[in-house]
């Protein structure tokens, strides 16, 4: 076997392959998955050398261990965290090079939700429609890492310049979510549209890459019927039953019969996946661009 490998000693609460994901396959019924803080997981392939699309590892909340079998220079980004190698503190959003053998361990989350960790060569498992994302609605991809996976690398690229700081956006204190109204708005009364551009919600803890599910006041609809089932983008604020908002996130389905209040800008998705439960959240209604 290659000593181009990482062993997984500690997987976590969540940790996935992830890279920008396959998108254009929605005519499949398939979704478009990758990395939910895009901005973070190409910082990280930027530091160690990577193209911007290389697979990387997402984590969840406590983060993981990994033990190269060959010399390998990693980097972690987004959710700031301690980082170590073989039990010494190391940096944090910054190339580190990890021996053959050494143990990189990335600890539980100090602030928002998702880590990034990249290391030169990346991820090399065999990807699927052009994608190596894990994707935990379709199940397409590898499947979520377990303790003992082997993961293959990639050859490494020329390591770019060193960096003092490694610019990043912090976790979200409070998630602003930039909003255009539609295609469904008409499907709610005027004081649900009210409330959901003017009230606070919170994430709720049932949140996951699929949705990040609301707590708050209910939105009442003008219109009783149901819709036939129609299409899904990335960003769509979905309103079921129960009247409180699902902003649909990487692993969203592509098709649903829920009406679509609004949807979120692109820009402000990242900030989204690094809201953990109890984040207060507004929608800022916009116009469309």
């Amino acid at each position: 076997m290659s000593d181009r490998a990482l062993a997984v000693v500690r997987a976590g609460a969540l940790t996935t392959v992830q890279d920008r994901g396959r998108p254009g396959h929605a005519h499949l019924g398939v979704p478009r998955s990758g990395a939910l803080d895009a901005p973070a997981a190409a910082l990280a392939n930027r530091l160690v050398g990577n193209p911007a699309g290389a697979a990387v590892l997402e984590t969840t909340l406590d983060g993981c261990a990994l033990r190269p079998r060959s010399v390998v220079v990693a980097a972690v980004t987004g959710a700031p965290c301690p980082v170590r190698v073989d039990g010494r503190p190391v940096a944090w959003g910054a190339p580190v090079r990890v021996p053959a053998g050494a143990l990189l361990d990335v600890g539980s989350a100090r602030a928002g939700l998702r880590s990034y960790v990249a290391v030169s060569g990346g991820v090399a498992v065999e990807p699927v429609l052009g994608s190596r994302s894990t994707d935990l609605l379709s199940g397409l991809g590898p499947p979520p890492l377990t303790d003992g996976t082997i993961l293959p690398l990639g050859d490494p690229g020329t390591l770019h310049a060193r960096v003092d700081v490694a610019a990043h956006r912090a976790p979200p204190a409070e998630l602003v979510l930039r909003v255009v109204l539609g295609p469904r708005d008409g499907w709610f009364t005027g004081a649900a549209l009210r409330t959901f551009t003017t009230r606070a919600y919170r994430v709720a803890s049932a949140s996951n890459r699929i949705g990040l599910r609301m707590e708050g006041p209910s939105l009442e609809r003008a219109v009783s019927g149901e819709l036939p089932s129609e299409g899904l983008v990335l960003g769509a604020v979905q309103v079921p039953p129960d009247g409180r908002p699902v902003v649909f996130l990487a692993d969203h389905p592509t098709t649903g019969g829920y009406p679509v209040i609004a949807v979120v800008r692109p820009a402000d998705l990242a900030a989204a996946a690094q809201a953990v439960p109890g984040t207060p959240v507004r929608f800022l209604a916009v116009r469309r661009r």
